[in-house]
């Protein structure tokens, strides 16, 4: 199932900061076509390099949310952050959507350093975020329509399938991960960030979340 959009019909506000983070990140991955692998490595989060500095790489857990590996990576975490942000976005507000936005790369990110820490390879991009946005959404709107694309066409189809299935797919990807063997240096999808970023921010909904009678919300 391939997410194309959801419905919006009960959307209140426009999504600045959905709209601005989605503008950075395209800003910051064409100055990374540029500037080329000296970028990534100093901006990057490296988590060997963050185990033997961490304030000297402190800056790099925030750099590293706005960082991406190709125009596919790219675009397909601004395709979730467009569909589900702007609703989570809207029941939030903008100065808390921004926080918890933030928080749960974080979160995400130390995720995948707990599992790796002595790892040379550089973590980056904000599928971490990302995710968090994504357990919000699914504790508050389980029961919204997500358009999705089917060999049978475009089907609407219950949030909780389609972040379920995706959950489910992230947290069976990272124990498989799990099974490498622990010095194995190699690249990839970092699944653990995932699974934190969408653990974290399911959790951190229930604090940040709006009013309670708001009939969107269904948890």
């Amino acid at each position: 199932m391939f997410p194309l959009g959801d419905d919006n019909s009960t959307r209140r506000s426009t999504p600045f900061v959905t709209y601005a983070l989605i503008a950075i990140n395209v800003l910051v991955f064409l100055q990374e076509t540029q500037a080329g692998e000296a970028f990534i490595q100093q901006w990057a989060f490296t988590p060997a390099r963050f185990g033997a500095d961490p304030s000297g790489s402190l800056v790099t857990i925030f750099t590293a949310m706005f960082m991406h590996g190709s125009w596919m990576h790219l675009g397909g975490n601004m395709l979730y952050l467009w569909i589900f942000g702007d609703n989570v976005e809207d029941n939030f507000g903008h100065l808390k959507y921004l926080l918890f936005y933030l928080l749960a790369g974080i979160a995400a990110t130390f995720a995948q350093y707990f599992i790796s820490p002595g790892s040379n390879i550089p973590n980056l991009g904000a599928s971490g975020a990302i995710a968090g946005v994504l357990g919000a959404y699914l504790l508050m709107f389980p029961n919204g329509k997500v358009n999705v694309l089917m060999r049978g066409g475009v089907v609407a189809v219950p949030a909780i399938l389609v972040l379920g299935l995706w959950f489910a797919l992230q947290l069976f990807s990272s124990v498989g991960s799990l099974a490498t063997t622990q010095g194995e240096e190699q690249g990839g999808v970092a699944f653990m960030a995932h699974v934190g970023g969408f653990v974290a921010g399911f959790l951190m909904a229930f604090l940040f979340r709006g009013n309670s009678n708001d009939p969107r919300i269904s948890a």
